[in-house]
């Protein structure tokens, strides 16, 4: 199984930003106890501030991948366009979010992106990655 992680906007800042909300591990320090937990799986990781980077590495790999998980950041709540590539491709694509976006301010309650994705796993800090790869895990 080959499974994409695309991260977004200040996401490079993980284990620096906010260590309150977001924790004080990197995702490459994450990404390898990821991968040792799952060594059936085979990750990619991308990570970008640029939201058309985002649209090419999901119209990259979404007709390839088994798999993609998504934490768009804050354009989880503003881009049709990310909504609108999810739809064009295959792959199932899960939502992510490492804090509870509902318990957050009230504009990151919406998300522009959950209808076109398979399942949204928000608020278990790093592990809803993890969760993540387990929904994709089970069968179908």
């Amino acid at each position: 199984m080959q499974i994409q992680i695309i991260n977004g906007p200040n996401l490079n800042l993980l284990g620096t930003r906010e260590p309150e909300i977001y924790g004080i591990s990197s995702f490459e320090e994450y990404l390898k106890k990821l991968s040792n937990c799952y060594p059936k799986i085979t990750f990619s990781y991308f990570q970008s501030n640029i939201e058309g980077e985002i649209i090419n590495k999901i119209h990259e790999v979404g007709f390839v991948f088994d798999g993609i998980i998504l934490n768009a950041g804050a354009y989880t709540h503003t881009s049709v366009a990310i909504h609108d590539a999810i739809k064009a491709i295959t792959a199932p694509v899960i939502e992510v979010h490492i804090s509870n976006i509902h318990a957050r301010e009230p504009f990151r309650h919406q998300s522009l992106l959950a209808a076109a994705c398979r399942g949204v796993i928000a608020g278990f800090g790093m592990d809803s990655y993890g969760l993540a790869v387990e929904a994709f895990s089970m069968k179908k």
